[in-house]
């Protein structure tokens, strides 16, 4: 596919499903047809560009959000497993003093691991939305490389 080609689909549409731009032929003679000629063949190649730029953008976020909910995922089994862990221990217990001092553990350990995740998740959050800005502004830098 050459610069500024866009793959159509089938009803007509650029592969995000939006309606393809179609700039009306109209019968201007000499420069200005030539200007207008030019005019469209650029907006025309914008688009192309944009709608890769869109392309990586989306994959970029596809990406991030997969990493996301496996995180997310990862802390649910981390916070099921302490909780069966806590669960055994306190069917284990012959007093209630025991009852008593394995739940304030289980609350601090609890505590100190939702710190955590929520930090991790945080930080996993933040550069999820740095990659997912790179395209764009990595496509922006060169617009106005070009046009300094």
């Amino acid at each position: 596919m050459s610069e500024g080609e866009m793959k159509v689909t089938v009803n007509g549409t650029n592969v995000f499903g939006m309606p393809l731009l179609g700039f009306p032929r109209i019968g201007l003679s000499g420069a200005i047809g030539d200007l207008a000629e030019q005019g469209f063949s650029h907006a025309r190649a914008a688009s192309g560009r944009m709608t890769e730029v869109l392309g990586e953008t989306y994959s970029c976020n596809a990406r991030g959000a997969a990493g996301y909910a496996l995180k997310v995922i990862e802390i649910s089994h981390a916070n099921a497993a302490s909780a069966l862990d806590f669960f055994a221990d306190l069917l284990g217990s012959k007093s209630a003093a025991d009852v008593v001092t394995l739940s304030t553990e289980q609350v601090r350990k609890a505590f100190d691991m939702a710190s955590n995740q929520n930090r991790e998740l945080w930080a996993l959050g933040q550069k999820l939305a740095t990659e997912a800005s790179e395209p764009v502004k990595k496509h922006f830098a060169k617009v106005l490389h070009q046009a300094g």
